[in-house]
C-alpha cells in the first residue's frame, strides 16, 4: 500500500506562485509514475500533469507553460511548482502514484488533496 500525503496549498494572489508537494511512503517511489489532478467545485476531476519513473512529463494545456512537475526520488517526493496562477486555477489539488500508467485513469493510489484558493 502507499500513501500519499500532499501540503502546500494556500491562499495566493492572481499571478503568483504556490509549490505543492507530495511526500510517499514506500520503497519503490522511484519506479512509480506520479501525477497531479485537481477538482473545482461543481466540476470534474482534471488531470494537470505527470511525471513518469524516467522523468518525462506531460501537462495538461490549460496548465502548460505555468506548472512544472519535479520529484525527488530520495526524498520520495513529487512536486508541483504553479507560477502565474490564475482564478480558474483554484481547486484541491490531488497527487497519485501508479504501476503502469498510460493515462490518466491508469492511478492506484490518490492523497486526501489540499485547497489552493487563487484570489482575483
Amino acid at each position: 500500500q502507499v500513501q500519499l500525503v500532499e501540503s502546500g496549498g494556500g491562499l495566493v494572489q492572481a499571478g503568483g506562485s504556490l509549490r505543492l508537494s507530495c511526500a510517499t511512503s514506500g520503497r519503490t517511489f522511484s519506479s512509480y509514475a506520479m501525477g497531479w489532478f485537481r477538482q473545482a467545485p461543481g466540476k470534474v476531476r482534471e488531470f494537470v500533469g505527470g511525471i513518469w519513473s524516467g522523468g518525462f512529463t506531460y501537462y495538461a494545456d490549460s496548465v502548460k507553460g505555468r506548472f512544472t512537475i519535479s520529484r525527488d526520488n530520495a526524498k520520495n517526493t513529487v512536486y508541483l511548482q504553479m507560477n502565474s496562477l490564475k482564478p480558474e486555477d483554484t481547486a484541491v489539488y490531488y497527487c497519485a502514484a501508479g504501476t503502469v500508467v498510460a493515462g490518466p485513469d491508469d492511478y492506484d493510489y490518490w492523497g486526501q488533496g489540499t485547497q489552493v484558493t487563487v484570489s482575483s
